[in-house]
């Protein structure tokens, strides 16, 4: 089997601007964080991000380097998209996490290190927001005990602010 030279170079060149362009982002959010004085976990979640879609980006243009046709590389995606779609319908609740996660990201109606308390009918939840993940909050009481709450739950429930 013949390798040709130059798709290794542009495999190389590829990795090489994926990283690249990371390290460039990287820096541009710090500057950004110290400028408006964003929590440094949103910035760290926002670089994922980016991180993510950078080496999506460049593992797409290396396998088409390689010689993968278009028609099935287009159907392999399209395929484990529709996968991942049905999975996600078939757990509504974990759509609706994720859902409610990229809302609670997105309009900030709690940070990090928020006091916050959950009213519920018969036992309300109270405790520092230690985590805001893709699925669940983490709150730290008193006791220091951790409680995790699914996201849709913080929509869902009236919260005080303390």
């Amino acid at each position: 089997m013949e390798i040709n030279n130059y798709k290794i170079i542009y495999s190389a060149v590829f990795i090489l601007a994926a990283i690249l362009t990371k390290l460039l982002a990287t820096v541009f959010l710090r500057r950004i964080q110290r400028k408006f004085g964003f929590q440094k976990s949103r910035i760290i979640i926002i670089n994922k991000i980016i991180s993510f879609i950078l080496y999506i980006i460049a593992i797409s243009f290396i396998v088409f380097v390689w010689g993968v046709d278009e028609e099935e590389f287009l159907l392999f995606v399209s395929s484990f998209l529709t996968v991942l779609g049905i999975a996600l319908f078939a757990q509504w609740s974990i759509l609706s996490n994720i859902t409610a996660g990229i809302i609670i990201f997105i309009s900030y109606p709690v940070k990090i290190g928020d006091t916050i308390t959950i009213l519920e009918k018969n036992n309300n939840i109270k405790g520092e927001i230690r985590d805001i993940g893709v699925f669940f909050i983490t709150l730290q009481t008193k006791k220091e005990n951790f409680i995790t709450i699914p996201n849709s739950i913080l929509l869902q429930k009236s919260i005080r602010y303390l």
